[in-house]
């Protein structure tokens, strides 16, 4: 990525360009020790425009975000030696942990979102898009919705959380790989911090994951030295100090989110609201999410 970003409202924003948008959310939200106002985690917000009249909706300018984003291989000519994966994964680990080891009531912050109960109204509305989105050739997730609801846990703390952590939204120096910058800050909200590593764990395929996971798109977390979901965990234990005895039911979550949105995205193609091929087989991966979803159920609190 080069120069100044622009970020914008994935819909259109209201007359008055409210704290309701994102964009408007993210630029205005209190900044005094906020864990993520650090330059290589968020950048600076320079600009915000309120005004849907320019783009139709509201946005930002952001300073520049210098280096590159991986996404499904690794740059051309570039190699990544087994040692080189492992310390990439383990700073997408510590990136991860940074904000959730701050205690936002210490840090002053105030409260961008609804705090307490984070664990049940995500999964209320992932339920929710879930029914709305459904096509007769996918799973009810009987084994991910329904388990999930019975069991949700309370919240394990209440901590800054992005909603959507993925490889793909660290911006790495193009030398060593460290981290310059993350993007796509608009969703954070408080909640429970494990909510934000089930979601990043949802996207985590490895080498021994199967045919049905490979031919998910992915990131390269599959190279020889990357951590393993386990080893993700327990490092991300280690750095917050959080506890992850309920672990499984937020693998859950993640895997069932996940599903939900292949699901949202092949509904549109199903109803011929796209004719982009490679949501043709996306079903697919939701019946393969939902298997893993009844295979770590047995592991949650309650068997």
């Amino acid at each position: 990525m080069r120069g100044a970003g622009g970020r914008r409202s994935p819909g259109p924003a209201n007359d008055r360009g409210t704290a309701a948008c994102p964009p408007v959310r993210h630029a205005t939200r209190p900044r005094r020790r906020d864990p993520a106002d650090d330059p290589a985690v968020r950048p600076p917000v320079r600009a915000l425009c309120r005004d849907p009249s320019v783009i139709d909706t509201a946005f930002y300018v952001m300073d520049e975000v210098p280096g590159i984003v991986l996404r499904g291989r690794l740059p051309r000519g570039r190699e990544l030696s087994p040692a080189g994966a492992r310390a990439l994964s383990e700073e997408l680990v510590d990136t991860l942990a940074a904000p959730h080891r701050v205690d936002p009531a210490e840090a002053g912050l105030a409260d961008p979102g609804e705090g307490a109960g984070h664990v049940r109204r995500q999964v209320e509305d992932w339920t929710r898009r879930h029914a709305r989105a459904r096509t007769w050739n996918t799973p009810g997730f009987r084994g991910g919705a329904d388990r999930l609801a019975d069991r949700m846990p309370d919240d394990t703390a209440l901590r800054t959380v992005r909603n959507d952590w993925r490889l793909d939204d660290l911006v790495l120096d193009e030398e060593s790989l460290r981290v310059t910058g993350v993007l796509d800050w608009e969703p954070a909200t408080l909640g429970d911090p494990l909510m934000d590593l089930g979601s990043a764990l949802a996207h985590w395929v490895r080498a021994d994951d199967g045919h049905a996971a490979r031919a998910m798109p992915r990131r390269p977390s599959h190279l020889p030295g990357m951590l393993t979901r386990a080893e993700i965990v327990e490092r991300y234990r280690d750095r917050t100090g959080l506890s992850t005895g309920d672990w499984p039911l937020y693998e859950v979550f993640g895997l069932f989110r996940l599903a939900v949105i292949a699901q949202q995205i092949h509904h549109r193609y199903h109803h011929r609201q796209t004719r982009n091929q490679a949501f043709r087989n996306l079903w697919a991966a939701v019946h393969h999410l939902d298997h893993r979803c009844r295979t770590t159920i047995p592991r949650t609190r309650g068997g």
